[in-house]
């Protein structure tokens, strides 16, 4: 099932202050690599429990995706406590992804 990315509906200050275990995945419904990486961020993502999973629609001028430097799509950024721990750009299969969430969840574990 394909994703749907919303149009900005959090700012970077909420983003900072969200507790636990967060990804946020910037990108378009339109966007061909982001169509394409679907099914690996479905396969890593999908059975991750307590995962906060927020898909932004991202674009020019768009401020959240441009605070975090965001160039191409999709870019996943893995925050623990509202703070980055990873990031995965335009991922081909789950081998990045699965590591980010290894990462992601050592940080939520130690806090």
């Amino acid at each position: 099932m394909p994703y749907a990315y919303l149009p900005e509906a959090i700012s970077r200050d909420e983003v900072d202050a969200l507790p636990g275990a967060t990804v946020l995945q910037f990108g378009t419904d339109w966007c061909g690599y982001c169509r394409a990486a679907e099914p690996a961020i479905a396969s890593v993502l999908g059975e991750a429990e307590g995962l906060r999973h927020i898909l932004v629609e991202d674009g020019k001028g768009r401020p959240l995706g441009r605070s975090f430097r965001v160039k191409l799509w999709p870019t996943l950024v893995f925050l623990a406590d509202g703070v980055e721990v990873a990031r995965v750009v335009r991922p081909w299969g789950t081998g990045e992804l699965a590591e980010a969430m290894t990462r992601l969840r050592a940080e939520t574990s130690a806090s």
